[in-house]
């Protein structure tokens, strides 16, 4: 059976094994105090060119989300995001169950726009009895989003600029970012969105890592006690080492764009396929997340030889279906699901 569910179905690249193997037996400090952290978090600011930011290691995207948003909000406030955002759909309450709110913007093929962001605050602002309400106290976006497309530089931007003129933080999700900085025609880079975003994260466990997420502060008087913080959610590795071993790896010579890569031409190699068969694309995605619509039958066969995801409920002729490469997708895997086309 081929798999094509998710990102996050192996273990981690290789080259991350190798090293957890080779240090297995050192003793080192915990909590993130060893020297494999200390040599990580300079690689990563070395990469978002900010030599001052504020890095930690947590070991999941929801467990991240809802820290960082936990720690970016005032009781009062809630955080603004798309309405297909992960933080508002397929994280279980985890934002609501810290004591905030998600508060509900348009989505635009799984984006926001900067114009509806200032129109939704100054509204809220305008309103006499605004006091009674919830505050939007930040915005989150994802890059990619839940669709697989990514904001252009100016978007970016124009976001930026709106939440900086509004007084609150700009937050993006990177459990992909690697495949959003690789995919093909991309104007963004890891130091645009290192300039522009006041905390971001960079997503380990579905681009190589066993696990693991590397929490970018640019701004660290917003997370004073960042730290603290994340012990109270229970997201402090004692083993911190063995976050910091993977991210060290990952951003030394290149290994996480290189891999990253890899996915992206995996994923467009799918995508040319099931075009030239004659099949619609859903939404047209540059990362590697690809949406399909296919018709019942189609899919019906398809299940008996691979795993993939129908993206929402099925419908009585045809549905959504989603399918997503990674670090590791084999080409003669790609190859095998296109001869079942």
């Amino acid at each position: 059976m081929l798999h094509f569910d998710s990102d996050y179905m192996e273990g981690a690249h290789p080259e991350l094994m190798r090293r957890l193997a080779e240090t297995n037996f050192e003793q080192t400090s915990g909590y993130g105090t060893d020297q494999y952290t200390v040599e990580a978090k300079e690689l990563i600011r070395d990469a978002c060119g900010l030599p001052d930011a504020n890095i930690y290691f947590l070991i999941g995207g929801t467990q991240t989300n809802a820290t960082v948003i936990d720690g970016l909000l005032a009781r009062h406030e809630g955080v603004l995001a798309a309405e297909t955002a992960h933080i508002n759909v397929h994280e279980s309450g985890a934002i609501e169950a810290s004591g905030h709110k998600v508060l509900v913007l348009p989505q635009h093929e799984g984006k926001v726009k900067a114009e509806e962001v200032k129109q939704y605050i100054t509204d809220f602002y305008a309103d006499e009895t605004f006091e009674h309400m919830v505050a939007p106290g930040m915005l989150y976006i994802s890059h990619p989003t839940e669709y697989g497309t990514l904001y252009s530089l100016s978007e970016l931007e124009a976001l930026s600029c709106v939440c900086r003129d509004a007084g609150i933080p700009l937050y993006m999700d990177g459990a992909r970012l690697g495949y959003g900085l690789a995919a093909n025609n991309t104007d963004v880079t890891l130091k645009d969105i290192a300039r522009l975003c006041d905390v971001f994260y960079i997503g380990g466990t579905k681009v190589g890592a066993l696990f693991g997420e590397a929490v970018v502060v640019t701004r660290p008087k917003l997370l004073p006690h960042f730290f603290s913080l994340i012990k109270q959610h229970g997201a402090l590795l004692a083993k911190g080492r063995l976050l910091g071993l993977q991210f060290a790896t990952l951003f030394s010579d290149g290994l996480y764009l290189k891999i990253a890569r890899h996915a992206i031409d995996m994923a467009m190699k799918l995508k040319k396929a099931f075009v030239e068969k004659g099949y619609n694309v859903y939404i047209d995605s540059p990362t590697n997340q690809q949406f399909f619509r296919l018709p019942n039958e189609c899919i019906d066969r398809l299940m008996k030889h691979a795993t993939f995801e129908l993206w929402g409920p099925r419908g009585k002729s045809d549905s959504v279906v989603r399918f997503v490469t990674d670090w590791a997708t084999r080409e003669e895997d790609v190859d095998e699901l296109i001869s079942y086309l």
